[in-house]
């Protein structure tokens, strides 16, 4: 390569030292031409494929060969997905219950009260409109879901010929607000 550019300099009559005697422009310019040629484009591709593939099996080389069962296995855990808490149909009361201080204070056993956990069932997977106050005429503020867990913390009220109670998720009290008792279930009662 480097008898090639030196040859291209002979020929051209460009001087080795870059003098004052042409433009620097022009100096540059048959320097350049110089380079150039195809025996010089040759050179260089021809050294870049042979350092490509030096490096290529130098590669092979270095990198240690592990047997397939030597590879390290990640352990695996498998997590039970959440399930539904079965639908276990509560007493129906025959008229609506009214407010009095010891309904809220104490439910009877497998009724739904104050402090009382419930889940929503029953909405054929369309979900239950909690509003946020009691009847069909409040407005909507969000849509729990089948099997979402509420705590009881208000009601009842009777509005609309429906049982309304308040509910609060545990853990985002900004989940709340009033939904009818037909699609709640109870899960658990608080006990005194």
């Amino acid at each position: 390569m480097v008898i090639v550019f030196y040859k291209n300099l002979v020929v051209n009559k460009l001087p080795l030292s870059f003098s004052s005697k042409m433009g620097s422009m022009q100096t540059f310019q048959k320097v350049w031409r110089a380079f150039l040629t195809l025996p010089v484009f040759f050179s260089a591709v021809g050294l870049g494929l042979l350092f490509l593939v030096f490096g290529f099996i130098l590669l092979g080389l270095l990198t240690p060969s592990t047997p397939a069962d030597q590879y390290p296995t990640a352990p695996l855990t498998v997590v039970a997905g959440a399930t539904s808490t079965p639908y276990i149909p509560t007493a129906t009361p025959t008229r609506a219950p009214t407010v009095t201080s010891d309904l809220h204070s104490s439910p009877m056993p497998g009724m739904i009260g104050l402090g009382s956990t419930v889940q929503i069932s029953g909405t054929d997977g369309s979900g239950l409109n909690i509003r946020s106050g009691p009847g069909l005429g409040t407005e909507i503020r969000f849509v729990a879901l089948d099997s979402e867990v509420f705590e009881v913390q208000d009601g009842p009220e009777v509005i609309d010929d429906i049982t309304w109670w308040y509910l609060v998720t545990p853990l985002d009290e900004g989940r709340s607000g009033w939904a009818a008792s037909n699609y709640l279930s109870l899960v658990a009662s608080q006990e005194n």
